[in-house]
This record gives structure tokens, sequence and C-alpha cells, in this order.
């Protein structure tokens, strides 16, 4: 045999190995908002040119589920071809002989289920609901819909203080994104079929680092209106902010001695510069939102005297308390919530670890956060407790990343079990059952105890960060719908009974996001000023650059680099580095943008208006 007879095989190899990976990123940066019906078109014809065609159902069933979706889309179908296409599903998926057959009929019928509405649309009144507007993707993932692609231009010429006025259009926390976003927008960046998506959050970083301070807008005429906000975290600050722009005169209500809510005293400096902080709260100050500071709601003020003194209140408490674990002796001293130890921290209330051992139970961002930050009291050893896996853990990759990197060690697979105390009832250590990964639900897999016995964990400190709570009971009395921790509000904001009251961000929704937050600021800023009786307007003045017509070769993304972990662990100090302005414009330069080139062109566009 010849060397390229034996070369070819391997050549096609990896011709094939290239062209699922093409395929892989083509499904990874499919934009939000596709057809769902001719999405599953689409998947039926893939699965169906992988089976072997051995058996019937799979040969025969999956062509004619896939001659009836065609019939589907082209308007042909009637209501009786949904049950025939049920009954054909369910078929295949009983007698299917591999699991290609299976799945792909399973995909079928539970589109059938899930979106049922999609094809009904289609056959009724033969047009699909999804093709009517087509946002951007990063655009539609932002849950504030900044124009991201507006920003990313400006950072590329170097109009940092403009990208700075674009954002607040839609958020005015840039500085603060700029450090902690979880940047859902990156997701589906169409930048994906090329290479790797945009650093998003990273250019926002650039913008607020070089434009220094940048004063917000003019706000429109007074109206006379006054509106009481509740809650001065970034929900509260953020629908403040909106209102005020709008002409209505707003006070914050704030328990704590300082603004931020949990961005100040949830968040640890390390990843978010308080100073930094103060920029946005400046700003957002600078329009002529009132505070005051150190009164709580049901015990210094109550609902019912700020109905009486303003024409509206907004509820924006946030999610301020913990969730408890429920065992035995989870009152003893040592054991604390990470909400607690944080606020403390973040007070400068600093509890001296120094030697000790520390367990932090939960596996979200706030209990990296936690462990992070005993690490630096001088904590001899941290440890962190959870049931499931790390591929299960909620925080982002970068922070758990981030705290194995300064020495965390994680302890997964481990459901707490029960707390040792010693005869002063303080803390002595925690045991844990062990436990193992089950069935798939919901997309996640499950666990069960592995029947061994349960290991014990050492601590001095015993830090729970399994959840956040809302402080409930004062509007619980005051007539307020709250039900399973959560205050229920209309999908406007407002309540059925209580004209003037309007609650939103994590209080209604529960816990979430900073950029989840500000979006439901935005929402409710709104309606109250509809409430009003206005219809104000935000708008930006911005001129965004022109879109080159420059070829985007293959490039690297950009990443923010951090400082060393040997370092950045004795003190307190920003972990990230910004890029370098020469780093920004190429990234910057990567932007495919989508808002003018497909998508903004003839589905959506840019939106200049809320």
């Amino acid at each position: 045999m010849s060397r390229l007879e034996i070369a070819s095989p391997k050549k096609a190899k990896i011709v094939m190995e290239g062209l699922y990976k093409d395929l892989e990123r083509r499904i990874e940066s499919s934009p939000p908002g596709l057809c769902p019906v001719d999405m599953a078109r689409a998947f039926l014809e893939l699965c169906h040119a992988q089976t072997c065609g051995k058996c019937v159902p799979c040969r025969i069933g999956l062509g004619q589920l896939n001659n009836f979706i065609r019939e589907v889309l082209d308007g042909k179908a009637t209501m009786k071809t949904l049950d025939i296409m049920e009954q054909t599903a369910l078929s295949i998926m009983e007698s299917a002989d591999c699991a290609i057959g299976y799945e792909a009929a399973n995909m079928v019928y539970k589109g059938l289920i899930g979106y049922r509405d999609d094809y009904v649309e289609h056959i009724q009144n033969g047009r699909c609901t999804c093709t009517y507007n087509q946002p951007v993707p990063c655009v539609s993932l932002c849950p504030a819909h900044v124009d991201i692609p507006g920003y990313v231009a400006l950072v590329g010429e170097g109009r940092y203080a403009d990208a700075i006025r674009l954002l607040r259009k839609d958020n005015p926390f840039p500085t603060t994104c700029g450090f902690i976003c979880e940047h859902p927008c990156e997701a589906r960046c169409r930048r994906n079929m090329v290479d790797d998506s945009i650093n998003i959050r990273g250019l926002k970083r650039v913008a607020a680092d070089f434009a220094r301070e940048v004063d917000p807008p003019q706000c429109a005429p007074d109206t006379g209106k006054k509106i009481a906000i509740l809650g001065g975290g970034p929900g509260g600050l953020s629908a403040a902010y909106y209102l005020q722009l709008m002409g209505h005169q707003t006070t914050v209500y704030e328990m704590l001695p300082k603004l931020g809510g949990m961005l100040r005293y949830g968040i640890p400096n390390y990843r978010l510069p308080k100073d930094r902080l103060d920029d946005d709260i400046r700003a957002i100050l600078k329009t002529g939102v009132q505070v005051k500071n150190g009164l709580k709601i049901g015990q210094d003020i109550t609902i019912q005297q700020l109905r009486q003194e303003y024409d509206v209140v907004l509820i924006t408490i946030g999610a301020s308390t913990d969730k408890k674990l429920g065992l035995e002796n989870e009152d003893a001293d040592g054991i604390l919530s990470a909400v607690q130890f944080l606020r403390n921290v973040g007070k400068n209330q600093i509890m001296d670890l120094t030697g000790k051992e520390v367990a932090v139970i939960g596996g979200g961002n706030v209990s990296m956060d936690a462990v992070r930050t005993a690490k630096r009291l001088g904590a001899k050893k941290v440890s962190i407790v959870y049931r499931r896996r790390v591929a299960d853990m909620t925080a982002l990759p970068g922070e758990i990343d981030g705290a194995v990197a300064e020495g965390i060690e994680l302890q997964t697979l481990k459901a707490p079990a029960s707390i040792d105390v010693d005869e002063n009832h303080h803390v002595k250590g925690i045991y844990v059952t062990p436990q193992m990964v089950s069935s798939i639900r919901d997309g996640r897999a499950s666990i069960k105890p592995t029947g061994e016995e349960d290991i014990y964990i050492p601590c001095d400190v015993l830090i729970v960060a399994i959840g956040q709570n809302i402080e409930t009971h004062h509007f619980e009395q005051a007539g307020i719908p709250v039900e399973r921790g959560k205050i229920v509000t209309k999908s406007t904001g407002a309540f059925e009974n209580l004209p003037g009251v309007f609650a939103g961000g994590d209080c209604a929704s529960g816990p979430a996001s900073v950029i989840k937050a500000i979006a439901a600021a935005k929402v409710v800023a709104a309606n109250i000023d509809e409430y009003l009786g206005y219809h104000h307007e935000i708008s930006c003045d911005v001129e965004i650059p022109e879109a080159h017509l420059d070829d985007r070769t293959p490039c690297g993304r950009v990443n923010l680099t951090e400082r060393e972990a040997c370092e950045r662990v004795c003190d307190f100090e920003a972990v990230e580095n910004c890029m370098t302005e020469k780093e920004a414009k190429q990234e910057a330069g990567r932007c495919l943008r989508c808002d003018h080139f497909g998508y903004g062109i003839f589905k959506g566009g840019r939106e200049t208006l809320w």
C-alpha cells in the first residue's frame, strides 16, 4: 500500500473533525429568537443522516417526521398533522434500535409539547412569530439591552467618554459592570463562528478606566412628582437615576451607612474596588437623587408613612438575608452566613482568621467571595464544601479557577449532615455525607448518597453560602402580597389593591445578577412614569462610528490578566488588570458589527430610545 493510501484515511478524519468543530461553533453562536420549528427540522435532518438505516423506525420514520415538519413550515399542514406527528414520534421512541433514532424523535415530541404555539402559528396563520424582529444576539442576551456593538465600536475609536454615555442610556453602572458583570451577552456572540467571542465585559472596563469622570445627561423639566425608593442597591439606584432623568424627584432610603447594597457590602474589594463603585454612584447622585441613610423599613419608617408623603413608593430592597442549613447546632458560635460575613468586611469590621481552618458551604459566586475573603484574612486552610460536582457549581468558571489558584480546597460531592460543637457550643467541625452523581433531571445530574460513612471536616469557622432570602415581614403586615419569600407583583411591578406602590429587582424575582437588577429597574421606572401620567423617553445622542468593510481575519481573544496569586492573596486590591489601549483596539476590531451587517439592518436594528 502506498503512502498516499495510508495517509488518506487520516486526512479524511482530520477534515471531518474540523467540520464537526465548525458545526459546534455555528450551533454555539446561533442567535436567540430562531424559529424553533425550523431548528427542529435541521436537527432532525442531521440525525437522519447519521443513522445506519438498518431499522425501519429510523430509516422511514425520521424521514416521515421531516416531511411533516416541512409541511408545517410550507403552510400545507393542518392541526391533525400535529397529532400524527406526535403519534409517529412516540412510535419511533418505543421501537428505534439506537439512541440516534430515539433522541431525534424525542426532540420532536418535546417540541410538540414545549413550543406547540409556534407550530399552531405556522399552521393557522402561515407565519413565524420569531421572524418579526431579530435583534443583534449580544444585545438580545443582555438583560438591560445595552447597545453593545455601539460602545465596542466607540472604544475601538478611542471615544471612551462617548462609550460611557451610550452605556448609561441602559446601564447607569458601567464601571461596576466592567468589573463584575456575568456577561451573558458573550454566550451567542457571532464571532464564535470565526474563533472566539468578543471580550465585551473587558471592553466595558476599558471604557470606564480610560474615560475618567463623565457627567450624566441633563434631566427633563421638573414634574413636581416625588418618589420614595426603598433600597440603595443597584436596582434602587438605577430606578432613581432614570426617574430623576425623567424629571421626577426621587429619594432613596438605605438602611446601611453607604449606598451600593450588595455591591458594597456583599462583593469584596478585590473583585470590585469600592472607589470605582463610588464613581458610578457619584454620577447617579449628580442627577439630583436625594438619599436618607440609616433608616430601616418597618423599624424607622413604614410603608404607610411613605405613601402619605410621596406620590409613588418603589420597593427594591434586594435579597439581603441568608438561608439556613436546617441542621442542629446551626446557632453555635463560629457559624455565620456568607451575607453577614461579607457585610462585616464591607463595613470594615474585620474578623481575624489567622491560623484558623475555615469551611464554606455552597458553590455559587457568594461562596467564592467568602472563601477568597477568608484566605485574605489569614486563614490557615479554607475549604469549599459542595454537595454536587465542580461542573455543577453556579459560580463563574473564572471565580472557581481564581479560588483554586489562591489555594482554596474544593470538597465536592459532600452534603452537610451534622454539625459538631465543643462544650462551649463553638463549632469544631462538620460531618458530610459522600454523594455520587445519579440520573439527569432537567439537564442537570442529580445526586444521591453513596452509602459510605460520613466524613468529618474539622473547622474553627463555618460559613453558610447556600442562598439569600428577602426580609418580607413588614411588607406582609402592610398588606403587600408575599409568596414563598418573594413579593408578588403584576407584570408592571405594581400591585392590584395598592395604587402608587411598586416593587422590582431581587425582592420580586428572587436573587439574581447585577445586570438583571438594572434591567428590572429600567422596566419599573418606565411603568412608574406611565402611572404618573407621563411618557418620557430615555435617549442618547452619541453618534456610532460607521462599520468598516475590512476583512475580519481569525484573531485570538484578548483576556484580562490577573495579578499573581501569591501576591493578591495578601491584600484586597483589585485582582484583574485592565487591557492596554492597543489590546482594546484589537479586541474591538474583532467585532463583526452585527448591528450593521445582517441582523441590525434587516431585523430590528439599533434601539435609540426606551
